[in-house]
């Protein structure tokens, strides 16, 4: 396991638990309410666990395309988070 990654790993087992949660509930035909403010609170952990993915690639391999002076790889890194950002706002 890659260590820059490990409190977001962390975070994706408690978010599959949640989700497994989630199936329950509604395997026991739980009040509906109940089930969408678990989706809510997965929603919302998803969100955070995206946005520190996001932090750690832009301190990490953004950075060092910034840094290296290799303008293609800088192109790249730049047309990846502009396509990301497009996609994301969809």
């Amino acid at each position: 396991m890659t260590e820059k990654f490990t409190k977001e790993i962390s975070r994706m087992r408690r978010i599959e638990g949640q989700a497994r949660g989630i199936t329950k509930m509604m395997e026991e035909d739980r009040y509906c309410i109940d089930i969408l403010q678990q989706f809510s609170a997965i929603e919302a952990a998803l969100r955070s666990t995206k946005l520190k993915i996001l932090e750690i690639h832009t301190n990490h391999c953004v950075e060092e395309a910034l840094t290296s002076g290799d303008k293609a790889d800088q192109k790249e890194k730049i047309a990846e988070l502009i396509s990301l950002f497009s996609k994301m706002g969809k």
